[in-house]
């Protein structure tokens, strides 16, 4: 038997990348995944490869994650769907332009409400059950932008520090309550908005696999551990 067989998992920011690295190794560990994202046509195409590797129990849900509406119906068609959700993975993300020499307010305001305000959204919404039960688990995608910053990254590293400290603080507010928290920061991967970044030829980015492996890992402990921070970067 797969190890998350009868677990459901939503995953935000699931068309591609990182995200649907994620949902394709939750599902191919037997999870039930609610794929949630904006752009509903790439959502059919994860949905689809995750169902050619053998799991049926998918389910697309179109999603603003800075909509607090949004959030509110991916839930509760997450619940009518599966019944509970069980494990939560926040990990859409803006990453725009980040100096505030920039002036570009507009970019800024996007991060803050996709990074910072949807994974609370997310998270407040999971929650009540969550603790009601006394089981669940709380992904965070950071990124090492939340531990260093560059002249390009000001604001976009300051939300990527918010998901860590709202990481660390949950995993306190939460301690003895059977709901786990860890949060997870990449380095370079290779995807899509990871191209746009200067990279050296001689040296290897990061797969979305890899991130994926490190949710898989967390959140396969058993009950009595709660993997607090993973930093995954190439070597």
């Amino acid at each position: 038997m797969s190890q998350l067989t009868g677990k459901t998992a939503i995953v935000t920011g699931a068309s591609g990348g990182i995200g649907e690295g994620i949902a394709v190794e939750l599902a191919s560990e037997g999870a039930n995944v609610v794929l949630a994202a904006r752009r509903t046509e790439k959502l059919a195409n994860v949905e689809e490869q995750i169902k050619k590797q053998g799991n049926d129990n998918v389910l697309s849900v179109q999603t603003d994650i800075s909509n607090q509406d949004d959030v509110e119906q991916l839930i509760k068609k997450a619940e009518e769907k599966f019944g509970q959700v069980d494990i939560l993975v926040n990990n859409a993300g803006q990453v725009l332009s980040g100096p505030v020499r920039s002036g570009k307010v507009d970019e800024w305001e996007k991060m803050i409400d996709t990074n910072i305000k949807g994974t609370l959204y997310a998270i407040d919404g999971v929650l009540p059950a969550m603790v009601e039960r006394a089981t669940g688990h709380i992904i965070n995608i950071a990124s090492v932008s939340g531990f260093e910053v560059t002249k390009k990254s000001t604001v976009y590293s300051a939300t990527k520090y918010a998901v860590r400290a709202i990481s660390a603080g949950l995993e306190k507010e939460l301690a003895k309550t059977g709901v786990r928290v860890t949060n997870i920061s990449p380095g370079m991967v290779d995807t899509t908005l990871g191209g746009r970044t200067p990279w050296p030829e001689d040296r290897e980015k990061l797969k979305t696999k890899d991130i994926a492996r490190a949710v898989v890992y967390a959140v396969t402990q058993p009950d009595y551990v709660n993997v607090n921070e993973i930093t995954v970067r190439p070597v």
